[in-house]
């Protein structure tokens, strides 16, 4: 088994946080990307948060998303709303 050195330890903690902040700072200009794109839709006369519904239901399951309609209807018909 191998020993890490505190100054070992020390070092790969760094390397760590290294890499976490250029993730960090990655993820912020991808956010930024995204809201642009929202923004370019909502000009182009789409609702974004519509779009969000849709890309959030293209990345479920497919067993998940018939379930869930499934529910949705029952609970539309119950409600009276069609």
């Amino acid at each position: 088994m191998m020993t890490v050195t505190p100054t070992q330890g020390a070092e790969q903690l760094r390397q760590y946080i290294e890499r976490i902040e250029r993730l960090e700072e990655e993820k912020r200009a991808l956010m930024a990307d995204l809201r642009d794109v929202y923004s370019e839709a909502k000009h182009s006369g789409f609702d974004p948060k519509i779009m969000r519904q849709i890309v959030k239901i293209r990345a479920m399951d497919s067993d998940l998303l018939a379930e869930q309609d499934t529910l949705l209807t029952t609970y539309r018909e119950a409600l009276g709303l069609g």
